[in-house]
């Protein structure tokens, strides 16, 4: 079940664009986020969260403090592609944009991505430029996650890039994204999208819970004859951009990953496709369950401890089907 606010009649549309957000417990990034977005756009703008169960207030937050925002709040936690499916299917904007909560709206973002979206009408999807600090922009946009491309990054060869640029390829690390460039796929953190293209591809696809909905979502649009691009005609500030070291990262998180690209993989490139990347998926934590197992006899940190955790619970999944609850 749901709770639904509905912001005043008078501020019904049309819109230039619909701001969909989905939050769990991060009340005070989202507050922030919002408010960011009412002082620095210009356009007519519809805000609507959706509020996946969370246990910090977000909800009634936004309810008490943005009053003409569309509230969607969940009673449990639908995950990140259907939650912003809900969205989608109440957005009256002549355009609808993805954002994160931990996202801050930089020097009129939106209007100029929205002004520059209007002088390009063979784009179906752009992301801006993503900061995180003054001097950091965080490597946004990627490529298109097939089987090459997933074998470099679960063997760590992308660590070689620095040899040959063939290795950076799935993350287009050769690239300082201060230039404008098509990509593959557009990070899901800011995806500006025409309502053309929205009714014509279709919403996201809420069989994936969290992870790939965005390489999903890019691929219909390119598959349907738009480019996906990346444009530093904008900037936004990613409060929680900075990477997370390994012993941080949950169990069930990191098999969700690859669940969820194992669904991309049957559904993009078939059956062999998929037996691909799992196989490319148990040969990675075998790999590392045998390296790290190893060092774990000689020393107890833990990055180790954690990679050894990461490992198993992969192959639990991969070979037995076992999901981790935490």
């Amino acid at each position: 079940m749901k709770a639904v606010q509905t912001p005043n009649e008078a501020n019904d549309g049309p819109f230039d664009v619909s701001v969909i957000i989905v939050n769990w417990n991060t009340c005070d990034l989202l507050r922030d986020c919002l408010q960011s977005i009412i002082d620095q756009t210009r356009a007519s703008c519809e805000l609507i969260v959706v509020d996946n169960a969370s246990a910090d207030g977000s909800a009634e937050m936004v309810a008490a403090e943005f009053p003409d925002a569309v509230l969607i709040a969940n009673a449990e936690n639908n995950g990140f592609a259907a939650a912003n499916n809900q969205g989608l299917a109440v957005a009256r904007g002549a355009h609808v944009l993805l954002l994160n909560p931990d996202t801050i709206i930089l020097d009129g973002a939106i209007d100029k991505m929205l002004d520059w979206l209007s002088r390009h009408p063979d784009v179906g999807c752009v992301g801006c430029q993503v900061m995180e600090g003054p001097d950091v922009i965080q490597r946004t946009g990627f490529a298109e996650p097939g089987l090459v491309n997933l074998l470099i990054v679960s063997l760590g060869l992308m660590r070689l890039d620095g040899i040959h640029p063939f290795f950076g390829r799935p993350w287009y690390t050769d690239w300082d994204r201060k230039s404008e460039r098509d990509v593959d796929v557009v990070s899901g953190m800011f995806m500006l999208v025409p309502r053309p293209v929205l009714d014509k591809v279709g919403p996201l696809d809420d069989a994936y819970f969290v992870y790939s909905e965005e390489a999903d979502w890019c691929y219909r649009i390119r598959q349907a004859g738009w480019r996906c691009v990346f444009t530093p005609e904008a900037q936004i500030i990613h409060l929680d951009g900075g990477s997370k070291s390994t012993s941080q990262i949950r169990s069930r998180m990191y098999v969700q990953m690859q669940k969820s690209h194992l669904i991309y993989s049957r559904k993009h490139h078939g059956t062999l496709g998929y037996l691909g990347a799992k196989l490319i998926y148990i040969l990675s934590a075998a790999l590392r369950l045998a390296v790290f197992g190893a060092l774990r006899l000689v020393r107890s940190d833990a990055e180790t401890k954690a990679k050894v955790r990461l490992s198993l619970a992969s192959l639990q999944y991969l070979l037995l089907g076992k999901e981790p609850m935490s």
